[in-house]
């Protein structure tokens, strides 16, 4: 386990992705699971839940991993933009879009974690976590 548990949870995803793996296991976290809960309302991945003592004596998360028909992961990038050392905000006028709208930035804002979508909707800016696509 990292001291970073975002780029952790995402690391873990990705690797799993390209061995071709179903599922994977994460460690838990109210962090991780709010950009599990966006991930799966985005469609990104099948579902996710919690296993208790999955790795050791710590809590981990289950994330079932979603695949198109042609065997291609349904996430192709998925990749850390603000880091503990580089924290990076963007105002509600300044969230990019990913890949020209095809793929998503998980933000934290004052109302929680959500997609860049829902921030524009909801006219509010933070720290942009992740880029996925």
């Amino acid at each position: 386990m990292s001291n970073d548990t975002i780029a952790d949870l995402l690391t873990r995803i990705r690797n799993a992705h390209l061995s071709g793996q179903k599922s994977t296991l994460a460690p838990a976290s109210k962090v991780s699971e709010n950009i599990l809960k966006v991930l799966k309302s985005e469609g990104f991945i099948e579902n996710y839940e919690l296993k208790k003592e999955a790795l050791g004596n710590f809590d981990a998360f289950s994330i079932h991993l979603k695949y198109f028909r042609s065997g291609d992961p349904a996430i192709s990038i998925i990749k850390r933009v603000s880091r503990p050392g580089l924290r990076i905000y963007k105002n509600k006028d300044h969230l990019d879009k990913v890949h020209r709208g095809l793929g998503i930035a998980i933000v934290s804002t004052s109302q929680g974690i959500m997609s860049d979508r829902e921030a524009r909707k909801r006219k509010i800016g933070g720290e942009v976590l992740a880029q996925v696509a």
